[in-house]
């Protein structure tokens, strides 16, 4: 048994815990800061309380709020001069997956000793970087304790920058800011960190017994409260343990890496822009069934995590779990379907192409997916 696992150095569950952000750097010693955003958060009043304790303990405050989903580049280069020209001393990412994923690459960028085209890939990113905290404003991509940021470079491509470095100091977790989510993004969000938890305990490489652990209980908290926060929003109870729940799938999936779903998803997301969180839930059902043959037994012991009381042979047990999780999009209000977000036919190509650029997660796929099988999950999915 070897293995290295790392996470973040710090994880705050508190609710209401974002309104001491200011405290908590000025208590660490910084005295400005970039807080790394995106319009709705700005819109939604998330920031309302927290920017007024910057003036009252002294510090100065920038605000970059121009994140999009799935960032390109232009992005970053843009976030990274604000957080160059303001000389800020902590960077602040506060909000979904992309304004974390933002934050982490201005804090590793600010000192202009990288360049973000040198670091694509894994282990690249050397530092220094300037102090991080990550505050998620959804329950999803578990982006505060993992050492990767996605970067949308092409309209077909993503690629990763994939490094320790990237680990903030600080997680922190108020469920408080994810109680006005609109349902639908919760949804998709949840089914997001479960993907991480699955895709965790079933990779290829680098599984190891932590995540394993971690993704299991993971699952538990996400399975067991996801049909609570769509359907009751203000249920803080649910909402902080959906919130810890994609905390410890983010902690299992980066130390045993996603595959063969997000391989898929990526270039769904970059092609057509639909949220990551959703185009990951159109490819669960269709690639966990393609890797029945080599992961049912893995799928039978997380099936009586997610629907206990599955009978039969573990074959069937996954069986049954496959077809649950194929169909919980549309239990909970979201597209079931890649037509039902504009993909046809004719694009089916093109993304089975564009998935094959995806080799960081390919190479983790419990069964091996060449073009022609992208291509047919693609059609099932339709």
């Amino acid at each position: 048994m070897g293995f290295d696992f790392h996470s973040t150095r710090s994880i705050l569950v508190e609710r209401g815990g974002a309104k001491k952000l200011a405290k908590m750097i000025a208590d660490r010693g910084g005295k400005s800061a970039l807080i790394v955003t995106d319009p709705g958060v700005l819109s939604a009043g998330l920031l309302d309380k927290v920017i007024p304790q910057f003036t009252e303990m002294g510090l100065q405050l920038r605000i970059f709020s121009d994140v999009q989903a799935d960032p390109p580049v232009s992005v970053i280069d843009d976030a990274v001069k604000v957080a160059q020209d303001s000389k800020v001393d902590y960077i602040v990412g506060f909000g979904g997956g992309s304004s974390m994923d933002v934050a982490k690459l201005v804090a590793l960028l600010a000192s202009g000793k990288e360049k973000l085209a040198d670091v694509y890939g894994v282990g690249f990113a050397k530092g220094p970087r300037l102090p991080l905290i990550l505050v998620p404003t959804t329950a999803g991509t578990g982006s505060e304790v993992t050492s990767i940021s996605i970067v949308t470079v092409s309209e077909s491509e993503k690629k990763g920058v994939v490094s320790p470095q990237l680990l903030p100091d600080v997680a922190l977790l108020d469920a408080e800011l994810t109680l006005g989510l609109p349902s639908h993004v919760t949804a998709a969000t949840g089914i997001d960190a479960m993907v991480h938890a699955i895709e965790a305990f079933t990779t290829k490489r680098l599984k190891n017994p932590v995540s394993d652990c971690l993704a299991k209980e993971a699952l538990r908290l996400l399975a067991g409260h996801l049909h609570r926060v769509v359907n009751v929003c203000n249920d803080i109870e649910a909402r902080e343990n959906m919130l810890l729940g994609a905390c410890l799938a983010g902690m299992a999936f980066n130390n045993a890496p996603v595959a063969g779903v997000h391989a898929l998803a990526y270039p769904i997301g970059a092609r057509f822009h639909v949220p990551h969180g959703l185009s990951n839930s159109l490819m669960l059902g269709p690639v966990m069934r393609f890797n029945l043959e080599a992961a049912h037994a893995m799928y039978a012991e997380l099936g009586q995590i997610i629907k206990p009381g599955l009978q039969g042979s573990t074959l069937e047990q996954a069986t049954q779990l496959v077809d649950y999780l194929g169909s919980l999009a549309g239990v909970l209000g979201l597209p079931q379907r890649l037509n039902e977000v504009g993909i046809t036919a004719q694009d089916v190509d093109q993304l089975a192409s564009d998935a094959m650029l995806q080799t960081r997660l390919l190479q983790n796929s419990p069964r091996e997916i060449g073009l022609k099988d992208a291509a047919d999950l693609y059609r099932e999915a339709l």
